[in-house]
């Protein structure tokens, strides 16, 4: 966390910004783990104040704003990390401030409790590098089925798997795997070299369907309560969960069940083994 839907969400509820000029550029006081400024503060102030804020984009999990003179300001939430127009949830982990002048927002917030996010100044050359098609993979809301599969199934890695990693496809986390993979009827373990192209389909299928609910319900605020909006109010996804962290109770699909839990790559997976099965000895291992 978080994820694509709430990046999304974090990317739309900052849409107020645009055509706003960068008064100040503040790397907060923390005495807590600092989170990555690159370049510098003093550097990173230097560059930035005085520019126009172009766009808010998103590249997979990260929220770009693109400055006139090309120039772009990429924030990466991590695990713990915010992007906040106005009250954070504690003063004690907030990290980066954005004044601004000329549009109906006057700040920007980045707020991490982990200290595990960034916030980074890239030229065009170096948004390509870290960012372009080399090191992304298409963004999971545009993918289309012939995309994903052709990136993915000659791996004989377990689906689940191959669904995080984002040189293939940007943008999928842990949560939303388990969730789509449980909408298309495929087992977490199932090996993508496995799959039918029928199975590819209802994968597609249900990764758009899963991700754009999710975004239209502003993501998911798990029972740590640690992500919000833009404006510091929970998402609403996690009350439409089907099986991620529903471990043990029947599943809302087919009423049977329960839903398991198994580690995959040292992440948490969900499924349902009445729903999602598991067929032939060559894919038992996940």
């Amino acid at each position: 966390m978080p994820e694509l839907p709430e990046v999304e969400t974090m990317r739309r509820g900052i849409l107020g910004i645009v055509g706003g000029r960068i008064a100040a550029a503040e790397c907060v006081t923390c005495g807590l783990k600092p989170i990555r400024i690159s370049p510098g503060p003093s550097t990173l102030r230097r560059r930035v104040v005085g520019c126009r804020i172009e766009a808010v984009e998103r590249y997979g999990k990260r929220v770009v704003l693109r400055l006139d003179g090309d120039a772009a300001l990429v924030f990466e939430p991590r695990m713990t990390g915010l992007i906040l127009l106005a009250d954070p949830p504690d003063a004690e982990h907030l990290r980066f401030c954005l004044r601004l002048t000329g549009v109906a927002p006057r700040q920007l917030l980045f707020w991490d409790r982990r200290g595990l996010g960034s916030v980074r100044l890239l030229s065009p050359r170096q948004l390509q590098a870290e960012l372009g098609p080399a090191k992304l993979g298409p963004d999971a809301l545009q993918i289309t089925a012939a995309q994903l599969r052709e990136r993915l199934r000659t791996s004989h890695r377990a689906v689940k798997v191959a669904l995080l990693d984002q040189r293939a496809v940007a943008g999928i986390g842990n949560l939303y795997a388990s969730e789509m993979l449980h909408a298309a009827g495929i087992h977490p373990a199932k090996r993508c070299h496995r799959l039918t192209i029928a199975a590819w389909e209802r994968l597609h299928a249900a990764l758009q369907h899963v991700l754009s609910e999710a975004v239209r319900y502003e993501g998911s605020t798990l029972s740590d309560g640690t992500y919000r909006n833009a404006l510091n109010t929970p998402g609403s996804y996690q009350n439409h969960h089907r099986v991620y962290d529903r471990a043990g109770e029947p599943c809302p699909t087919c009423g049977a069940g329960p839903i398991r839990r198994i580690v995959q790559a040292q992440r948490a997976t969900f499924f349902c083994p009445g729903c999602q099965r598991l067929r032939g000895a060559a894919n038992a291992s996940p």
